[in-house]
């Protein structure tokens, strides 16, 4: 049994402090490492989308799209790349155009990072398809790292990678996004100043995918051995495929190979990812699988290069297209390192927000108070924007992703509503397109509990009201249990996803829990999987202060 086991068995887990709980943390629910040397995949049963990753000495870092969630660019660190932490976020509180009143931007904002390591400095540069290519660069991947520069602005530039040639110049590869470029399916190049901060040249299309592999996007660049490299996915993103192009001129005409697929695996589009080598010289390649309402979930696959040609996963009939493995053995690095997994749940005894969390929109400073020396995090109740017509537009949910196919998530909140006007709400919530939710409302009837279930709430569509309670007092125990048995939902609806239920219970003494409600089926987001969290909110009305929730802990569970 690990640690925080153990801790949670103890009933000890609130007294350790939050940087040993992040330290030693390993998930109750998915752990990649089996512990006899080889791993399963997904190492990260998480929506990490569009997964890049680099080497730095024995340690590998990890970044990928974080669209309109902030503290965005979440940045995972391994020294094995199948145990992975968060350490920070390389964009902490907001993005610009910051406006006001908050509202989500729903799959906006930050698409397909990369993250790069160049003379003693990180860089991730990232297109958001409003605005361009962005960059920010850091001396420690913990931070703090610089105000994003725009590289290169125009509507619909995005997937960029830099490369540092040897000569010294420097150049970046990026896609183009149709509903904003009105092209899509091919790959440019163009080249930066010396410092990486704005381009000097105008891009020229190297590749049309249009043909053979259209919706190419998300290009990585690399040189080796005299080659210029660009790995890119093409496909579309449920059912896609890995293409690798190769040039000795960095302009092109480049080559092109189609060197992973699903084949006779149950991995539906393999794509989209990192070449990363080993202290050792093993070769990695990290993609992301598209499950639905889990999000893009990240795989790893070994990878062997082949008269000049990457073969990525197993290459059974050696036609140099290789399938993904769903274990393996683990690389070798060199050495053993122990399991630990991304950070789930939160006892709520810090000053500052656990990584794992994000809100919903840029941060404003006034949704909440982290009291660490009084083990929780206050959430105040803010109102929602004008018209708002669901949770849809709301921008201070406090949600994380979700860790694995089959967990429970559990909470402990005390709520403390004005008495000067009716309609503030908190609880627990499964956000997305549809959402469902135990929320907590002081009504004329006093504290009220019901699950409500949104369906098309990106539609605009109003809540329904499944089940009520009454309750005398405002500490509560809310739970959510997720249930996946490995089912698809019907092919008219994308059959490649899982089919994912939540069931919903609550308890006033913490030990016997009553289920409340009827059974949701968990639905993504906007390019993001389903997260679960929490929230507080009022309506729309001028007042110069309201209550609060008070979050004493957050756990995940089987």
């Amino acid at each position: 049994m690990n640690i925080v086991k153990t801790l949670f068995s103890l009933g000890l887990l609130a007294a350790l402090p939050m940087a040993a709980q992040q330290k030693e943390y390993v998930s109750q629910v998915w752990v990649a490492d089996r512990g006899d040397g080889t791993y399963q995949n997904p190492v990260l049963y998480a929506d990490y989308s569009d997964p890049d990753a680099c080497r730095v000495g024995n340690d590998f870092y990890l970044t990928s799209s974080s669209f309109n969630c902030l503290p965005g660019l979440q940045i995972l660190h391994s020294n094995d790349l199948v145990n992975w932490h968060i350490i920070g976020a390389a964009i902490p509180y907001s993005l610009a155009p910051v406006r006001t009143p908050e509202r989500p931007e729903h799959g906006n904002r930050v698409w397909a990072p990369a993250i790069r390591h160049h003379n003693g400095q990180f860089y991730i540069f990232w297109g958001d398809p409003d605005q361009g290519v962005f960059m920010t660069k850091a001396r420690d991947p913990q931070g703090p790292w610089t105000e994003p520069v725009l590289v290169k602005a125009g509507q619909g530039i995005i997937d960029p990678c830099p490369l540092w040639d040897d000569d010294g110049q420097v150049y970046l590869v990026h896609a183009y996004a149709g509903s904003r470029a009105q092209l899509k399916s091919v790959i440019a190049v163009c080249r930066l100043n010396e410092e990486a901060t704005q381009a000097v040249t105008p891009s020229r299309i190297v590749f049309d995918g249009h043909e053979a592999h259209a919706t190419c996007e998300g290009p990585k660049f690399y040189k080796k051995d005299g080659y210029y490299y660009i790995f890119h996915p093409a496909g579309g993103v449920p059912t896609g495929w890995q293409v690798v192009l190769r040039s000795k001129n960095v302009y092109g005409p480049y080559e092109c190979r189609t060197v992973l697929a699903q084949g006779n695996t149950s991995v539906n589009g393999p794509h989209q990812g990192a070449w990363v080598d080993t202290p050792t010289g093993e070769d990695w390649f990290l993609h992301f699988q598209d499950v639905g309402a889990y999000g893009r979930v990240v795989h790893l696959q070994p990878m062997k290069w082949k008269d000049g040609w990457p073969v990525i996963g197993t290459d059974p009939d050696g036609d140099g297209c290789g399938e993904p493995v769903l274990s393996h053995r683990k690389p070798d690095v060199g050495r053993t390192y122990p399991v630990r997994t991304p950070q789930e749940s939160d006892e709520f005894d810090g000053y500052t927000l656990s990584p794992q969390w994000q809100w919903h929109a840029n941060i404003n400073e006034k949704w909440a108070y982290h009291a660490g020396n009084r083990g929780f995090v206050r959430l105040y109740s803010y109102p929602v924007v004008p018209q708002c017509r669901n949770l849809w537009d709301v921008a201070n949910l406090l949600l994380q992703k979700t860790p694995a196919p089959n967990f429970t998530a559990t909470m402990k909140l005390t709520f403390s509503p004005t008495d000067k006007y009716r309609g503030e709400r908190t609880g627990l919530v499964v956000m997305g397109m549809d959402y469902a939710a135990l929320m907590l409302e002081n009504t004329a009837d006093g504290l009220t509990l019901s699950q409500v279930e949104c369906i098309s709430a990106d539609k605009g569509q109003p809540e329904q009201v499944n089940a009520s309670v009454g309750l005398t007092g405002g500490t509560v125990y809310l739970r959510v249990r997720f249930g996946c048995d490995g089912r698809k939902i019907a092919q008219s609806e994308g059959g490649h996803d899982l089919l994912v239920t939540c069931n919903f219970s609550y308890s006033t003494d913490g030990r016997t829990f009553s289920p409340l409600g009827t059974t949701f089926r968990a639905r993504e987001g906007k390019w993001i999987g389903a997260k679960v969290g929490t929230f507080c909110t009022r309506p729309a009305i001028r007042a110069n202060d309201g209550g609060w929730a008070d979050i004493d802990w957050f756990r995940i569970t089987p």
